[in-house]
C-alpha cells in the first residue's frame, strides 16, 4: 500500500488520475459532462485527459515502470 504523502505515492496518484481522465474522455456521456470545461477547477480533468490521450505511450510506460517499482522494490 502506498502512502499518498510520499513522493512515489504522489506519482502513483498522478498516473492513475491521468489514466482515469483519459478513459473518461472515451465515454460519450461523461465526456460532455465532466470534460466540457477547459478552465478553472474542472479544467484539470480536461487537461489530464488531453495529456493521457496525446502521450498515451509515455503514460502507459510510466504506469508499467511504477507498477514494477511498487511490486518489487517497495
Amino acid at each position: 500500500m502506498t502512502n499518498v504523502y510520499s513522493f512515489d505515492g504522489i506519482l502513483v496518484f498522478g498516473l492513475l488520475f491521468v489514466c482515469t481522465c483519459a478513459y473518461l474522455k472515451k465515454v460519450p456521456r461523461l465526456n460532455s459532462w465532466l470534460l466540457s470545461e477547459k478552465k478553472g477547477v474542472w479544467g484539470v480533468f480536461y487537461k489530464a485527459a488531453v495529456i493521457g490521450t496525446r502521450l498515451h505511450f509515455a503514460v502507459a510506460l510510466s504506469c508499467l515502470i511504477m507498477a514494477f517499482y511498487i511490486v518489487f522494490f517497495k
